[in-house]
């Protein structure tokens, strides 16, 4: 059996950052994603998407995310219920994080994808600086071809 959601999407809110009794942290947020084919009225209509996110990764999304930031999260899909004040059963769907990637930045505060804003990973840390900085340039990707030959021997590839 399978269970895993993949979203990319913008926040619609700032993450809410609570702590259980136990003390574990934990993150909730909306992800809203665009659909892939439009209406009939020719809108591109949009899904909002709960996301709850546990423990360290909770804590690096409230500091890092913020409203209209973009995201991936990847993830399970949670069905829960639970009985509200006035006594009725409410079903939520809600997708429970495992990985959140931060895919943008925000002022320059935070590294894009895979610096130490990514949740889950620590990054190589970068400085901030007064001008922004492009979101990604050629020469920050190690396997950008440079027009050189690379001398590797078919022993060494893995298939």
């Amino acid at each position: 059996m399978l269970n895993r959601v993949v979203l990319i999407g913008r926040l619609t809110q700032d993450p809410e950052l609570r702590y259980t009794n136990s003390g574990t942290p934990v993150a909730s947020f909306t992800l809203a994603v665009d659909r892939v084919r439009t209406s009939q009225s020719g809108e591109r209509e949009t899904d909002f998407i709960p996301i709850v996110v546990w423990q360290k990764q909770a804590e690096l999304c409230s500091q890092y995310l913020h409203k209209g930031r973009l995201a991936a999260v990847d993830g399970r899909l949670q069905i829960r219920t639970y009985e509200n004040r006035d006594g009725q059963r409410v079903r939520v769907a809600e997708v429970v994080a495992e990985n959140v990637r931060f895919l943008d930045r925000s002022d320059g505060s935070a590294a894009a994808a895979g610096g130490p804003a990514a949740a889950g990973g620590a990054g190589p840390a970068r400085s901030s600086r007064a001008e922004p900085e492009p979101a990604a340039r050629y020469d920050d990707d190690p396997f950008a071809d440079d027009g050189q030959m690379i001398d590797i021997a078919d022993d060494d590839l893995p298939f």
